[in-house]
């Protein structure tokens, strides 16, 4: 737990510095330091934005620590992004493009945000069709039959 929270902290401090992971080793618990106001609350006393920003940072975190061992390549993110402020959305943002240009994750995001929407070059777009079905649009988006 120790280890995870060092390596999510390095993300966190990449998305948002003002927060910081605390460890509790004997209860195998963490704690959210907010460094604005010198405060430390238990993760099950925070927002929605925070919260979103504390499970990006341990994935991502989980992902550089599992690295060691097995590769990770890809990594999901489903949604979450309606719950930031325009501030921190954009922070979420920077941080994917970061690991886009570290080039060692590939980040999938699925997403009904349109600011986040805009910023991703590459999209696989799901057309209703009608009747419960659906069809893929998008790059490397092909037909099988």
């Amino acid at each position: 737990l120790g280890i995870l929270t060092a390596e999510a902290n390095k993300r966190l401090k990449n998305l948002n510095p003002r927060y910081a992971l605390k460890c509790d080793s004997e209860r195998l618990a963490l704690s959210l330091v907010d460094k604005d106001f010198d405060e430390v609350r238990p993760t099950s006393n925070i927002s929605g934005g925070e919260s979103f920003q504390v499970s990006l940072a341990l994935a991502l975190g989980l992902s550089s620590m599992a690295s060691n061992r097995v590769r990770i390549d890809t990594l999901f993110l489903d949604e979450g992004f309606g719950t930031l402020d325009s501030r921190t959305l954009q922070m979420a943002i920077q941080t994917l493009a970061n690991l886009r240009e570290e080039g060692d994750k590939l980040v999938g995001v699925i997403t009904h945000v349109e600011a986040l929407k805009e910023e991703i070059e590459v999209r696989i777009a799901v057309m209703p069709c009608g009747n419960g079905y659906s069809s893929l649009q998008g790059p490397g988006v092909r037909m099988i039959s």
